[in-house]
């Protein structure tokens, strides 16, 4: 067979596998479709079929097809941090900037915190870190990881909970804005190449002035100009931060960060994230599955996912329970933020890709990280739903405002 063909073997596999196995198997309510085709990435990678069957793996998943498939998976990711990047919405963060800030602050903190400490010990043992990385890349990365809440996703699944729309939704969203900055930011200075420093400084510099530019022609065009404008102005900044050395999602996210919200029609975007979750990024995770490793072996893997993903679940609920008291919150609120918080999928993994793209994680630690990821968010839903059926009234709570149940009965509400 020729390459295309084979090609198109790939894309067989990667569209149908992971759709029959959660339409069949009903697997919406703990593993969305984006998790179960993650999982499926792991399974036909080289780690598990691959191990199982060589033959198969070194014919479908040549290296030209490899190619083709990376291709494909670059600009699908970059699109998608993009629309993550302009869906930030710093005004109303601003507008909350007390509440929002000791909420993002400590559901960040707390988890990267306890992340560092699990890096750290990892470091006792051979294999984990990257031979391109420092002891304190490493560790910062790992902690980092723990921290990171996935914004698309988590849209997602506030989608399936019917809360995206309501006063809790829109909070949480404006957290994870604000951790959203901070992770990219944190990335940026592990990334930071001191050999290539002036190049960095050029690119920064050289930004800077082109958004200024970039944002004064995007408000004259029409939305449908701004649609394909956008995409133009995507490449060039991927293009810029890989050559500075800070990898091109870096540049797929501040070029999303600097667009307004506002230039675009709320469900188009929607649909254009929708759409390419559907037929661009079931490749990137395949080709994230085509990563993994167990070269260390199964049990060192999963004990080391199982100590990162009790830093990352634990540090979110504890960050999120000292807001709550800060700030006054209803018994159980911050139990229901911190496991929304705790949703890691997409960026996590890319995130993770990045740290592997520049050696400061191994594949190894890289499969732990993703098994953590896939964890974290596959436990999300389960927990959440039952906790907002039980406490349907601080749905519509804003905050720093009691929910009208409350209100109309405080004795129910302190015995609650």
């Amino acid at each position: 067979m020729n390459t295309t063909e084979i090609f198109l073997i790939a894309m067989t596999l990667i569209f149908t596998v992971p759709y029959a196995i959660w339409r069949l198997a009903r697997t919406d309510y703990y593993a969305p479709l984006v998790v179960v085709q993650i999982l499926t990435g792991v399974l036909l990678g080289p780690g598990v079929l691959g191990a199982a069957y060589p033959d198969y793996y070194t014919f479908i998943f040549n290296p030209s097809v490899i190619t083709a498939l990376n291709g494909i998976a670059w600009w699908a990711v970059m699109i998608f941090v993009m629309i993550a990047g302009v869906e930030l919405d710093l005004r109303k963060a601003w507008q909350h900037r007390r509440e929002s800030t000791i909420t993002a602050g400590l559901a960040l903190g707390v988890p990267l915190v306890f992340g560092c400490i699990a890096g750290a010990g990892m470091l006792g043992y051979a294999g984990w870190m990257g031979p391109k990385a420092l002891t304190w890349q490493f560790v910062l990365g790992v902690g980092m990881s723990c921290a990171v809440t996935a914004l698309p996703i988590l849209i997602l699944l506030l989608e399936k909970l019917n809360i995206l729309r309501q006063p809790i939704g829109q909070r949480i969203l404006r957290y994870a804005s604000l951790d959203d900055i901070a992770i990219w930011g944190v990335l940026a200075l592990i990334l930071l190449d001191w050999e290539r420093v002036g190049r960095q400084a050029g690119f920064l510099a050289g930004f800077a002035i082109a958004t200024v530019a970039f944002r004064a022609m995007m408000a004259r065009l029409q939305e449908n100009d701004r649609w394909y404008v956008s995409l133009i102005w995507l490449a060039m900044c991927g293009f810029g931060a890989d050559w500075a050395g800070l990898h091109f999602m870096v540049g797929a996210f501040v070029a999303g960060a600097v667009m307004e919200g506002d230039w675009f029609n709320q469900e188009k975007m929607d649909l254009m994230r929708h759409h390419v979750l559907m037929a661009m990024m079931p490749v990137f995770f395949l080709s994230t599955g085509l990563r993994t490793n167990w070269g260390m072996g199964g049990a060192a893997v999963f004990i080391a996912a199982g100590v990162l993903l009790a830093a990352s679940v634990g540090g979110k609920l504890i960050g999120t329970h000292i807001a709550g008291k800060i700030l006054g919150w209803e018994r159980g609120e911050a139990s229901i933020i911190g496991w929304l918080l705790q949703t890691k999928a997409l960026i996590m993994i890319i995130f993770a890709n990045i740290l592997l793209d520049k050696q400061i994680i191994t594949s190894d630690t890289f499969t732990a990280l993703l098994l953590m990821a896939i964890a974290s968010t596959m436990l999300t839903v389960p927990v959440v739903h039952p906790k907002l059926q039980r406490m349907r009234e601080i749905i519509f709570r804003s905050a720093g405002t009691r929910s009208p149940a409350s209100a109309r009965h405080p004795t129910k509400d302190r015995a609650a």
